[in-house]
C-alpha cells in the first residue's frame, strides 16, 4: 500500500503504537471525509493511503513530535499513535473527535436539511457526511489564508512550501511524513511571501494571524456566537468574511457558519437560469439553519463530483 504524497508507505502498524478508539454516531461517511483530507493533504505533514483506508499525519504534543494514523472500524475510528506518550491519549482523542466530527448527530442534520428540495437528494446520496474540523486551529487558519482566491491544489502546494521552509523536521521521518506544521512563533517574523513567491498581502496576513495567536491564547477558543467569531477574525488584517467563516466552520466547529461568496457553493446551486447571487444564497440558507456548515459540505461534495464528471 502507498500513501498519496509520500515517497514510500509510512508504516501503519507501529511497533510501539498506542491504540485509541473514537466512537461516533452512525452512519459515518468515511469515504467522503477521507477524500476531503486526501485532496487537501499537506506534503510532509499529511498522507492518505492510496487505494486503502488510512489517514496519517505528523503532530506536536507536549514538546514531542510524533505520527498518528486513523482508519475506520465498526462504529468507531481506530487511531494509532507513534512517538506520543500514552498520557496524551485523552488530548489526542478530543482533537481527533473534532477533526473527524465524531460527535455530530447525522439524523438530526439530515432531518433539517432534507426539508429543502435542493438539499434532500444530496443528503440522501451521502448519509453520514461529516464536517471536517481541525487538528490544529492555527494550521487551519493558515490554510484558509493560503486558499484565498486560488484553487485547492494551488493552496496545498503553497502549504507544502510553507512547511518545507518553516516547519520543524522530524528526527526520524517516515515515508513522506517529515515535518510538523509551523507554530505561530515560527511564522510571526517570517517572510512568507518571499519564501512562497506569493502576494505580499497574503504573507502579511499569515504573520498577522501568528501575531494574534501569540497575543491571545484564546484566539481559537469557542465563540459566544458565529457573529462574534467572524468579528474576532476579521479584526485581523488580511482576513475577510470568507476566510473568517471558513475558520469558524473548520477550526471553531460552528455548525452554522457559511462562506456565502464561495464560488463552489454558488456553482453547486446553478440552474438553467444561472448561479444565484451571494444574497440569494444567504436567503435560501435560512432554511438550513442551524446546520448551514453541513449544507455547505454537501454542496461542495456535489460540486466536486460534478466537476470531476465533466
Amino acid at each position: 500500500m502507498k500513501f498519496s504524497g509520500a515517497a514510500e508507505r509510512p508504516p501503519f502498524a507501529f511497533a510501539e503504537a498506542v491504540a485509541l478508539r473514537l466512537p461516533y454516531h452512525p452512519p459515518y461517511d468515511w469515504a467522503a471525509i477521507r477524500a476531503f483530507l486526501a485532496k487537501r493533504a499537506i506534503p510532509g505533514v499529511e498522507a492518505v493511503e492510496t487505494g486503502g483506508l488510512a489517514y496519517a499525519r505528523t503532530v506536536s504534543l507536549a514538546g514531542r513530535h510524533g505520527i498518528l494514523t486513523v482508519q475506520p472500524g465498526d462504529e468507531s475510528l481506530h487511531v494509532g499513535l507513534h512517538g506520543i506518550d500514552s498520557g496524551e491519549g485523552p488530548a489526542v482523542a478530543a482533537r481527533l473527535r473534532r477533526l473527524f466530527d465524531c460527535d455530530a448527530d447525522p439524523a438530526a442534520i439530515a432531518a433539517c436539511l432534507a426539508r429543502d428540495p435542493v438539499m434532500a437528494p444530496l443528503v440522501a446520496a451521502r448519509p453520514g457526511l461529516r464536517l471536517p474540523g481541525a487538528w490544529d486551529p492555527f494550521e487551519t487558519g493558515c490554510r484558509a489564508i493560503l486558499g484565498q482566491q486560488v484553487s485547492v491544489a494551488a493552496a496545498i502546494g503553497l502549504a507544502g512550501k510553507l512547511v518545507a521552509a518553516f516547519g520543524t523536521p522530524l528526527a526520524k521521518p517516515m515515508g513522506g511524513l517529515a515535518h510538523v506544521f509551523p507554530t505561530p512563533a515560527d511564522l510571526v517574523e517570517a517572510d512568507v511571501a518571499l519564501a512562497l513567491n506569493m502576494p505580499r498581502a497574503r504573507g502579511a496576513a499569515i504573520r498577522a494571524l501568528a501575531t494574534a495567536a501569540l497575543a491571545d491564547p484564546d484566539l481559537f477558543a469557542p465563540a459566544e456566537s458565529l457573529e462574534a467569531a467572524v468579528l474576532r477574525f476579521t479584526a485581523i488584517r488580511g482576513i475577510g468574511p470568507w476566510t473568517a467563516q471558513y475558520i469558524a466552520m473548520r477550526a471553531l466547529k460552528l455548525p452554522d457558519a457559511l462562506p456565502v461568496g464561495d464560488v463552489g457553493l454558488l456553482r453547486a446551486l446553478e440552474t438553467g437560469t444561472g448561479r444565484p447571487s451571494p444574497a440569494a444564497l444567504l436567503a435560501r440558507a435560512e432554511a438550513w439553519r442551524p446546520y448551514r456548515s453541513y449544507a455547505a459540505q454537501h454542496l461542495w461534495a456535489a460540486d466536486e463530483a460534478a466537476v470531476k464528471g465533466r
